[in-house]
Formats: C-alpha cells, structure tokens, sequence
C-alpha cells in the first residue's frame, strides 16, 4: 500500500508540528501519535539527512561518559539499550567490545571499576557481563600489537542509525501522522492559542499554511536559527555544535568483535566490523562554527584516526586505504565545557509559551539511544497544553519489522530463507536486517529472482526500490544507497546511474 493511503490526510489543522525528521523528530512524532494527537512533521530534505546517519551506529551506555560523572544518562541509556534490543530486533543487535589495558593510559584498576559500574547501572540484564582477558592467548588479541597483552570485554550494541529513524516515522504514520520530507518550515508566528506555519514543497516550491497548537523545533543543528529565526523566538538555551567524522577501510580483523581504543589525548576510538567486508573507524570530535549543512571529514581528522589505528594494530593504514568517509555535525547542549570530548550528551528540553498557550518544544543535544525516552520526556513536558494525552506506550511497542518471535533474528532469517530459497544467502540476509517481517513485502509472490525486477548491485532489486519509495519516503538514489542501505558502497557508477534513471521513471509516470 502506497505510503500516502496510509497516513492522515492533509490537513490545515493539527495539534503538533514538528520541524525536523532525524531520530528525535520521527521519534516525538511517533509518540505523539499514538496518544491520540493529531501530528504534522516536517523535514526539509530526506529523513536522517544529516546527523542521524552520521553517528558511529551504536546503542550503548557511553562507557567513558562515566569519566564526567553523568551517571543518570548512562542509567538511561543502558535500560534503553537493551529494551531496544528487544522492540527492534532486526536494526540492532549485540556486539562484543574488546577494551585493550595501554600503559601510561587509564589504569587497569581504573578501567575495571568502570566496567563493574557499566554493568550494575542497568536495571535491566539480558546481554553478557564483562571481564578480564589475556590479549595474548586469544582470538580478541590476534590483530592487535604484542605490546597490549591484557583487557576486558564488555557488551553494547549496534543500530542501523538511519533504518531506525525511518522505522519510526513509518510507525508514526501508521498511527496516522502527516509525515512530509522535502518539505520545510519557512515561518511560523503565534497566533492566538496556536501557530501559523508556512510550509514548502523543496521540490516544488508549492507554499500551504498550516495551523497548530504547538511546536516542536527538533532541527538538530539547525535548532537554535529555527527557534530565533523560524520561529522568532529569542532564548538564553543555545547549541554547542561539534564535527565527528568516520572513515571506513578494507576489515581489518578478523571476528565479530569490536575495539575500544584508548589514546593519549584520553579521547576513545572505536574499530567495528562493517558491512561485513569494512571496518568502521571513529569517531573524531572538532567544534564547528561553519554552517551546519553537509560537511566531510578533514585531511588532519583522517590522518588523527589512522594514527589511531597504527597505535595499536598491527596492520597500519594511510589515508590511501579509506574507502569511504562521513562526517556529521552533532548539535549538543552548550554547557560551557573547555573540552569538546567533555561536552554533555545528555538532553535538553527547553519549553517555552505565551500565556500558557502557544508552546514551543525546543530539543538539544540527546544521543540516538536514548531517543525513545527523550520523546517520552517531550510528551510530559507538552502534557499541559494536551490535557487528555494518553498514557506512554513506546517501551513495549515493536517497530515495524521487529515483531520476530522471542526477538530472536536468526530463527526469522531461518524461516524466510526456507520460505524463499531462491534468495541469496546475503540478499535474504541483508533484506532481513534491514525489514524484519516487513522483508516478505518486498519479496511478496515471488519464486525467483528474475520476479523481483531489474537488478542493481548489491542485490538491490526493482521490487525493493518500489517498496523504499512507496513505504519509506525515498526519491534519490542517495536515499536508498547510503540511508535506507549501505549500498554505496558495492554499486558501480553504471548501476547507480541506473537506478537513478528509473527513479526518474517512476516519479515521471506518478
């Protein structure tokens, strides 16, 4: 079914606009609609266009945010982490850390007494505890120097960053909010108990006005020039904007592990598998004061993460040997911090109205595990102008595709391979990680490959490219090869021009 047949009709009248589709914005609009409000979302260009894909792509505790005592955001963070596990089970799943012990670094005592905290913080326990290994005698310590001979293991997760913001605006339009990309807020002004806002068609350029009673400003780096610009409003909260940037190399380790390295300017890298065939490599952390649209990564970043790399593998990289690089820039609360590694993580909800009417909900800083309870808090905080909100519900809901028996992904991607053996074995595993359940929509009736349609690198079929543009707000070849997929990264030129051509057909003949 056609993403439009399935979400509100447009409308002039809603009870909450919101401006902004990266994981806080689709994630308010998800919680907001499942308590009965009537919610307009906004995103000027795609879904996670920007910092929301750009993350190092995992739910964890922030292991080393325990060095700035943020105590209650790690709390938070590790309940979210494993309660996410399990409400979508397809887009995250568990990865082993290996911390290596380097002398003259943190002390191994240090260290340890960190990892009993991380562990005991979290009410909830259903991923494996950590503990000491010798690096020498095993697997964990095969690529990396001899010089590092002791560690620890702990757990965390990975997320598909991207996947999840759109699994979340799929929900929230399931439960009948207005979801529009390419589209933004050029004004809006108090009027009366409400707002007026000025939308934009960016493709377009077709203008509508659109009523609401309140605002939520969840435009990332954009949310401070949104609420004084946008909005007109002028408020004491302001942003602190930080550039992390990431490179992507050929593996460089065998094993499902993933590495925590420590680094003389007590900043943490990590090296994580990718993509099967990659390891990802990140992240760096620059104050930025440029504009905070596209950015990319700088020679120096790139030679600080190499370095990084060098410390402690015993396979070196160069520059030469990045395959692949993304920056984004991260829009944290500014609390005055000298250091750009010390910076909070933790979120601001910033609430401000006209006589009890008229509110706007502006979002800083907040980190994409703990998005769900960020929407949570956002809703509490517009409990006021909303009297009869429905109760909170996200903690128990799975996100589309995650509705797996038991959570458990390979039993799925068992039962669909059995289902669709004509499926390769990394297309049926691919379609799985990326759709969950809603995999068999895409493959739907079909006994072959040939049934699937015109066929692009990667395993990328037509049947999926209409599924991703129908269902999931998807227009460029961008959009499906670097944020609803990693594609990119096995489509020739010859293929991606390919599928922008048929894009173009389709969206011609709709």
């Amino acid at each position: 079914m056609a993403a439009a047949t399935r979400q509100r009709e447009p409308s002039d009248a809603y009870d909450l606009l919101i401006i902004g589709g990266g994981i806080n914005g689709t994630g308010i609009a998800r919680d907001a609609a499942g308590r009965g409000l009537s919610v307009l979302l906004a995103e000027r260009g795609d879904l996670a266009g920007f910092t929301s894909s750009s993350s190092t792509k995992l739910i964890h505790g922030g292991l080393r945010y325990l060095e700035y005592y943020e105590f209650r955001l790690v709390r938070e963070a590790l309940a979210e982490r494993e309660r996410l596990l399990r409400l979508a089970p397809h887009v995250i799943w568990p990865l082993r850390f290996v911390l290596p012990h380097d002398e003259g670094l943190r002390p191994a005592w240090m260290l340890r007494l960190g990892l009993f905290l991380y562990d005991h913080l979290a009410r909830l326990r259903t991923l494996p505890g950590s503990h000491g290994v010798d690096l020498r005698g095993s697997a964990y310590g095969a690529p990396l120097q001899q010089r590092l001979k002791r560690g620890f293991v702990y757990s965390d997760c990975w997320v598909e960053d991207s996947r999840l913001v759109v699994l979340n605006a799929m929900d929230a339009r399931e439960r009948g909010a207005t979801v529009l990309t390419r589209t933004g807020v050029v004004s809006a002004r108090r009027e009366g108990d409400g707002w007026v806002a000025t939308l934009r068609d960016e493709r377009g350029g077709i203008e509508r006005t659109i009523r609401a009673k309140a605002v939520v400003n969840a435009a990332g780096p954009w949310v401070s020039e949104t609420l004084g610009g946008t909005l007109g409003i002028n408020s004491r909260a302001a942003v602190r904007l930080i550039k992390g940037s990431h490179i992507v190399v050929k593996r460089l380790f065998e094993g499902d592990q993933a590495y925590i390295l420590q680094q003389p300017d007590k900043r943490i890298i990590f090296a994580i598998p990718y993509e099967r065939d990659f390891t990802l490599i990140g992240t760096t952390d620059v104050p930025y004061d440029g504009e905070p649209g596209p950015v990319s990564i700088s020679p120096d970043e790139t030679d600080y993460l190499c370095g990084c790399i060098n410390r402690s593998f015993d396979t070196k990289i160069t520059p030469a040997d990045v395959v692949w690089s993304y920056s984004g820039v991260r829009p944290l609360y500014d609390d005055a911090a000298e250091n750009a590694s010390a910076v909070t993580r933790d979120y601001v909800l910033n609430v401000e109205d006209r006589s009890g009417k008229a509110a706007v909900l502006s979002v800083f800083g907040g980190k994409i595990t703990t998005y769900r309870r960020l929407a949570e808090h956002a809703l509490e905080k517009l409990k006021p102008y909303f009297p009869h909100l429905k109760r909170a519900w996200t903690g128990d809901a799975v996100l589309p595709g995650g509705a797996m028996k038991d959570a458990d992904f390979d039993q799925f991607l068992a039962k669909l391979r059995a289902e669709k053996p004509f499926l390769p074995e990394e297309t049926a595993r691919r379609l799985a990680r990326a759709y969950g359940t809603r995999a068999r929509d895409i493959v739907g009736t079909a006994q072959s490959m040939a049934d699937l349609g015109e066929a692009f690198d990667g395993g990328l079929t037509a049947a999926e490219v209409d599924y991703l543009r129908t269902e999931e707000w998807a227009v460029t070849a961008d959009d499906i090869l670097w944020r609803r997929s990693k594609l990119g990264l096995r489509t020739g030129a010859e293929s991606a021009a390919r599928l922008a051509a048929y894009l173009d057909r389709k969206a011609e003949a709709a």
